[in-house]
């Protein structure tokens, strides 16, 4: 008797994955989920697979102002910007993610942190004479050294104060001239360009959290993706969209439209321990020299 093809190779999927399994040993979750993975094994090849399950993120960022409280009740200086330097070797004194101590309309004190914000409509995207900075599918706006001429009409568009310029040859870990520089992980660092957060696209491509998020001691820091409608603190998941409204989340400087990707729900740390009434001003962060960290090191780099 003639086999169908498309059985056939439906049949060898399927042994395939129970060789697989029955090398790596089956849990009782995959056990239960056998019947229901296999009616969906196809003969699709793994590239066609990886080119239809891939999905176009759109990501952004959340503060939860209600957990972050400046790293200050834990006597540390913030561990988001320090764990950017760590990442991205950031060039000392040139911090790509801030926290500043603010006041409010009644006079308490909270803390703000501001990376980049990923404006939809960026102007510094819009000014740039040569095409360094761009958009990438994601929404997440980048910066291309090897186009940028330094002449920082950028920095002056952004109303965020988002970008800094190296006006010196910035350090470079040892190793990094040997590097592979990209947009995505700008590193070796550049002299005579401009830098800021690229929200860690060399980790999320990956398929991992921003180190600032995955640094946050207080769980404060959340990655959305505006196509999912989900969002996650490396802790918890939750429906974005639910997340913003119901605690009413709000945008820095809203009224230019620039369509920032970074929401802020708001708070003064009360969920952290930080009372409303009390000022403590934030620790300056360590650089990545400071905590003496290398490309070899996996908390610094990828």
């Amino acid at each position: 008797m003639n086999d169908d093809p498309q059985d056939l190779k439906q049949r060898v999927n399927r042994r395939q994955l129970l060789k697989l399994l029955g090398t790596v040993g089956v849990t009782p979750i995959a056990a239960r989920l056998l019947p229901d993975l296999l009616p969906h094994l196809s003969d699709a090849s793994p590239a066609q697979d990886k080119t239809e399950s891939r999905r176009i993120r759109q990501w952004v960022l959340v503060f939860d102002l209600r957990k972050c409280e400046g790293c200050v009740t834990i006597g540390e200086a913030p561990q988001c910007i320090e764990a950017c330097n760590a990442e991205h070797f950031v060039p000392k004194g040139q911090e790509w993610i801030k926290v500043f101590e603010m006041e409010s309309p009644g006079g308490h004190s909270f803390f703000l942190p501001r990376p980049c914000m990923q404006c939809e409509n960026p102007p510094c995207l819009n000014v740039c004479p040569v095409g360094a900075t761009y958009m990438n599918e994601e929404g997440v706006v980048l910066v291309n050294h090897e186009r940028c001429i330094g002449c920082r009409m950028c920095m002056a568009a952004c109303p965020y104060a988002a970008r800094v310029f190296n006006w010196e040859q910035p350090e470079n870990p040892p190793g990094a001239t040997f590097a592979t520089y990209s947009p995505e992980y700008p590193v070796p660092h550049r002299q005579g360009t401009v830098e800021k957060c690229m929200l860690c696209a060399h980790r999320t491509m990956d398929g991992k959290l921003p180190a600032c998020v995955e640094g946050c001691p207080m769980y404060a820091i959340y990655l959305g993706d505006l196509t999912e409608d989900i969002a996650t603190n490396g802790k918890d998941v939750v429906k974005l969209s639910l997340f913003l409204a119901s605690n009413s989340a709000y945008r820095l400087k809203e009224e230019l439209g620039t369509r920032p990707r970074v929401f802020y729900i708001p708070g003064h740390g009360q969920e952290s321990g930080h009372d409303i009434d009390e000022h403590r001003p934030v620790i300056p962060a360590r650089s990545w020299q400071e905590q003496g960290v290398s490309l070899d090191d996996p908390q610094g780099g990828h």
